[in-house]
């Protein structure tokens, strides 16, 4: 059952199905090399997952009724094995199932216990619901997005689930893994999106601090306020992006576009802005989308097509780069960062819910007769 290729080759990660961000963290340590079991619900066809068939790519599946002395049985035993162990429940839950922190601890002292949540394991919020909306709007990233004069505009579930969540999980429990090559000892990585999205907002922190973030929303250098940092539509429907912050990029925009500084609002002349905005805009909406990339070509005006999820793999850069791979006919970004000595390998579909229950407990130990007891009893799938 062991992964091959990649920098975490040799590690193994149980991973107790959830939705979204912890999925998404174990995906990125099956795209480097991690073996990841994932323990789904007997009973649950799909697995408890996006219903994609991306997240769950690079997994092999068992199913365990987890509320059974013998489904709980066979997660600690597979936690024997493991490096990592990741959930997703509420604070308490994996305690009162019997696969909490200490546990596990008790079989494997060396294991990184991995916590995946949205406020964390204790404050006045955690045991409450929520989704990516709630975490960012309480970490302050929420109210930095979207235009001037308007609501606070969602970043789909990007923001929280994902980077505040599922990558912060991953940068806590490599380092956890590091720190263990010293102690020889495992420790619990709580890893919350609220705390997550809030540090996402560093570099605005400090731009405050520095008197260069003092509007509101939409009316600053970076979030729309300035026209030389926005999307301009074009004569199909298309969009351009255009970060063209430093002067000297700011300049090549204005050369491609067939404008003169001179007649212009100043660049950073935010009180303006929507004039040079208004100047820009009729100018890109002269050509389609294409035409505009196709006169950005080779150019530093820092100024890229808008593309969708779906056709970004078209583009030539992204084709050079194999930035997206097909797997189980599904065509998804591939594995990344990239190493030069232990490459990521394309990932492999992931298993449908139970489908290597009785390869990984024949690992274990567990004999035929013991699998037919089990699942007799209702404790495996």
């Amino acid at each position: 059952m062991t992964a091959s290729g990649g920098p975490l080759t040799g590690l193994r990660v149980v991973e107790i199905a959830s939705l979204a961000p912890g999925p998404f963290a174990c995906m990125v340590l099956a795209d480097l090399g991690a073996e990841v079991i994932r323990v789904d619900r007997v009973g649950d066809s799909a697995g408890l997952m996006a219903p994609s068939g991306v997240l769950d790519r690079g997994r092999s599946s068992i199913a365990v009724d987890l509320k059974t002395s013998e489904g709980r049985e066979v997660v600690l035993r597979l936690v024997e094995t493991a490096d990592i162990l990741v959930e997703g429940f509420r604070p308490g839950v994996a305690e009162r199932m019997g696969i909490g922190p200490e546990d596990c601890a008790a079989r494997n002292p060396g294991l990184i216990y991995g916590r995946m949540t949205g406020w964390g394991q204790e404050g006045p919020l955690a045991d409450a619901a929520g989704h990516d909306i709630n975490y960012i709007g309480v970490a302050g990233a929420l109210d930095l997005l979207g235009r001037a004069g308007q609501n606070p505009s969602p970043p789909v579930n990007l923001l929280g689930d994902f980077g505040g969540g599922g990558m912060l999980l991953v940068v806590g429990v490599l380092a956890a893994l590091q720190e263990r090559t010293r102690s020889g000892l495992g420790q619990v990585v709580d890893a919350a999106m609220v705390d997550g999205a809030a540090l996402l907002t560093a570099f605005v922190h400090g731009m405050h601090a520095a008197g260069l973030w003092e509007g509101g929303r939409g009316e600053n250098l970076l979030d729309g306020g300035g026209a030389y940092y926005d999307t301009y539509e074009c004569a199909d429907g298309g969009f351009m992006a255009v970060g063209a912050v430093e002067p000297h990029f700011y300049a090549e925009l204005l050369d491609r576009l067939g404008l003169s500084e001179a007649d212009l609002p100043a660049q950073y002349d935010l009180d303006s802005a929507e004039e040079l905005r208004t100047a820009l805009a009729t100018v890109f909406s002269s050509k389609t989308r294409d035409e505009w990339a196709a006169v950005f070509v080779g150019s530093d005006a820092c100024v890229s097509p808008v593309l969708s999820p779906w056709h970004a793999h078209e583009h030539p850069h992204n084709k050079a780069r194999d930035a997206f791979v097909e797997v189980g006919g599904i065509r998804q970004p591939a594995p990344a960062p990239r190493f030069g000595r232990t490459p990521a390998p394309v990932p492999r579909p992931g298993s449908v819910s139970g489908a290597d229950t009785a390869a990984v407990l024949g690992e274990l130990g567990y004999t035929e007769q013991q699998l037919v007891d089990l699942r007799t009893a209702a404790a495996i799938a």
